[in-house]
């Protein structure tokens, strides 16, 4: 596998490094070892990417997304499920029941680079999409649910292409879930003083203090749920608790809406 620092994203080098260096650990919480071979090939000093909170909450969201897809899929065993703007992520191995049908969607520059990394499986499949556009889903598969995972994507949208997007999946798909990331509007202002972001040239857009601002954009949807990564950083460090308790809002979300 030949890779260079070009061929990552900074924004991808962030969730890399971290569930790279997570996989170290003693008591690792989640183990992603695709992700510590490939930071161990580009052979880069990524401790800037790897600040403790921002450490905590990829964390805390890789196993917030874990238990919620592993609820949806026991409903729907059969299911038809996205990552849509997957990046370097590889949700499937977590969750795969042996029957699901998976696709990793993004970018053609960026599976460009994960085809480098990773290789087409049985009942996953990687494939070039846009989030704002509906050409990609015209020759998938049908099963009896959709389940769509977007986690680190809507945070750099703005609000009119949230809103492209989630007209783009209800009108693709006659019914489904959206597992989406989502974060406070204090972040779209402040994203130079992100412990990790700073660090990249992103740049959070439009912010949201509830996922019922979704529903506004796009009246489909429902919100079944919504829970902050605090719920899961509190149960390991003081500054995670302290971080909850007096900072309530300020952390991303997990929410989950149906149409």
């Amino acid at each position: 596998m030949q890779l260079q620092i070009g061929d990552i994203q900074e924004t991808a080098l962030v969730t890399l490094a971290i569930r790279a260096s997570e996989t170290d650990r003693p008591n690792a919480r989640i183990k992603d070892y695709k992700a510590k071979e490939i930071i161990e090939k580009l052979g880069v000093d990524v401790k800037k990417y790897d600040p403790f909170m921002s450490h905590e909450g990829v964390v805390a969201r890789t196993i917030m997304y874990k238990n919620q897809l592993d609820e949806l899929i026991q409903k729907y065993p059969d299911a038809l499920c996205i990552n849509l703007g997957c990046g370097f992520d590889d949700k499937f191995v977590q969750v795969d029941n042996g029957r699901i049908i998976w696709y990793d969607v993004d970018l053609p520059d960026i599976l460009g680079v994960r085809r480098k990394i990773y290789q087409d499986r049985e009942r996953c499949v990687m494939k070039e999409g846009n989030a704002l556009e509906s050409e990609w889903t015209k020759d998938l598969p049908e099963r009896n649910m959709t389940i769509v995972v977007m986690e680190g994507v809507l945070e750099y949208f703005t609000k009119e292409q949230v809103q492209t997007c989630l007209h783009m999946l209800c009108d693709s798909f006659k019914h489904g879930f959206l597992l989406a990331e989502l974060h406070h509007p204090f972040l779209s202002k402040n994203t130079k003083h992100h412990d990790a972001i700073k660090h990249t040239n992103a740049t959070f857009q439009w912010g949201t203090k509830s996922g019922k601002e979704y529903i506004e954009l796009e009246p489909r949807l429902s919100l079944l749920s919504e829970h902050s990564y605090h719920e899961e950083m509190k149960k390991y460090s003081i500054r995670g608790k302290l971080f909850a308790f007096f900072f309530p809002n300020l952390n991303n979300r997990l929410a989950l809406f149906k149409w």
